[in-house]
């Protein structure tokens, strides 16, 4: 591995410290480098504090050596003022002369500004490192601002034979189909994930409370599909303790691509990142549209001979992995 792409890796580790945190920023890691050492790092944190560089540069103890070091960042720094300064005036006032980058930010605010100004400014300025692997770092945040939509995660869990739930339940809670060690990574993906969604049936016959109550973690916005308004004021979902929105006829048009006004409702009320945990219907919705970017599919030991029919999605592009007895399937939608 040449060394430019080692100090862009540690910044992409980095970066993942802030995942589930930054919304509605990118997850950003930075190393400073000087005579062959790390000298400093940091990773930003959260909306409103330090991003990645500011916390790089203020943990170099002889800030002296700045001047003489190379700056490593996972994505171009930002140059317009939003809750904090531009990134590469900083950067600049700090006589930092050399600057690599992994990626280009294609956020509108962004978007080479920040590379152009260092340039201008008399910096050595390297781009491209590690790209693919920091464009994937925020794949949320750039599907968000390329694709005018929320990062998508479909989830569902379905029996040995292939069914998501029986056709009959005798209370109204979820009956699992996986151990527990696959229902606690469940959470921990909620967390990491701005928001959640399901569908109307899901709510009348589960009444989850879609948090992470079984991770340390961020409760993700909790969004409920109810056309008509069904859903009893009385359920978990609207108990307060999470942000919740449902979605009804006098928010989007049921009558047009349903996925695609979701999806549209989503962007516009700044949600980065949806995992879909609804039925049957509410999944294959977003299937048949074709607007989703990972499925991941948990299949348990149980047996119901009978039920509700698990989705339907394509076998291309996947991976397994396995729970104890859980089998994990993850899907990719790749372009």
């Amino acid at each position: 591995m040449k060394t430019h792409e080692i100090y862009i890796k540690r910044c992409i580790e980095l970066a993942k410290n802030g995942l589930g945190t930054t919304y509605p920023n990118p997850m950003v890691g930075s190393v400073i480098v000087y005579n062959n050492e790390i000298i400093g790092e940091g990773w930003h944190r959260k909306s409103g504090e330090p991003h990645a560089e500011v916390n790089a540069i203020n943990s170099v103890k002889d800030q002296s050596l700045l001047s003489k070091s190379t700056i490593y960042v996972s994505l171009e720094p930002c140059s317009h003022f939003g809750k904090t300064p531009p990134c590469c005036d900083l950067i600049i006032s700090h006589k930092i002369p050399n600057v690599v980058i992994g990626t280009i930010d294609t956020y509108a605010k962004v978007a080479g500004t920040g590379i152009k100004n260092l340039i201008e400014a008399g910096k050595k300025v390297t781009v491209g490192i590690l790209e693919e692997e920091c464009i994937e770092l925020n794949k949320r945040f750039f599907t968000f601002h390329n694709k005018k939509r929320p990062y998508i995660i479909l989830k569902w869990a379905e029996s040995e034979d292939g069914f998501i739930a029986p056709l009959k339940k005798e209370k109204k809670q979820p009956l699992w189909i996986t151990n527990e060690f696959s229902r606690q990574l469940v959470h921990k993906w909620r967390s990491e994930e701005q928001a959640i969604l399901v569908g109307t049936t899901t709510v009348i016959d589960d009444n989850p409370t879609l948090t992470t109550r079984d991770w340390s973690g961020n409760h993700p916005v909790r969004i409920v599909l109810d056309q008509n308004n069904r859903i009893s004021k009385e359920s978990h979902i609207f108990d307060n303790q999470v942000k919740t929105l449902s979605i009804s006829k006098s928010n989007i048009n049921f009558n047009n691509n349903i996925a695609a006004e979701i999806a549209n409702y989503l962007f516009n009320n700044d949600i980065q990142s949806v995992i879909i945990e609804g039925g049957r219907q509410t999944l294959q919705t977003f299937i048949d549209a074709n607007i989703w970017d990972e499925a991941r599919v948990f299949k348990g030991t149980l047996s119901f001979k009978t039920g509700i029919k698990a989705p339907i999605i394509s076998k291309k592009n996947s991976k397994k992995d396995k729970i104890l007895n859980d089998e994990l399937l993850i899907f990719f939608n790749h372009d």
